[in-house]
């Protein structure tokens, strides 16, 4: 698999879980996490927005056609491996994840906040983050 994070910062924790999760699917060719630019900060709290583009393996299968309606034969179809409910399944399973709070045929989103008090601060923040994955499809080929 192919993991691309040089557009990722690498903040938010559960972006962090799912990346390290989809890193073990083997269906998965390419993994790309990229910070949204929604993410801000202001006083009180902190707004991380990140997009996770994946590209699932091809496979190959036979798929019987006529030739000019008269003819039998087979021809070669490239079919992704896996689609986005199936990502949603292997990151729904995983407890440390759970299910999305949105889910679609586009895409899924997970929405969590936390509230963060560093070390000998009375007051905290707010972290909320946003994750979107989407699935990256290839054309068909014959």
């Amino acid at each position: 698999m192919e993991v691309d994070v040089s557009q990722w910062s690498g903040e938010g924790d559960l972006t962090q879980l799912i990346v390290e999760r989809l890193r073990t699917e083997p269906r998965i060719a390419l993994l790309r996490v990229e910070d949204a630019p929604a993410t801000r900060e202001d006083a009180g709290y902190l707004f991380l927005s990140n997009e996770l583009f994946v590209r699932a393996r091809l496979e190959s299968r036979r798929e019987p056609v006529r030739r000019l309606g008269l003819f039998p034969g087979s021809r070669r179809v490239d079919v992704p491996a896996l689609g986005l409910a199936d990502i949603e399944a292997v990151l729904s399973g995983d407890a440390s994840i759970g299910a999305p709070d949105f889910s679609d045929q586009g895409l899924i989103q997970y929405l969590r906040t936390q509230r963060i008090v560093p070390p000998y601060q009375s007051r905290g923040y707010k972290l909320v983050e946003l994750i979107r994955i989407y699935l990256v499809e290839i054309g068909p080929s014959s």
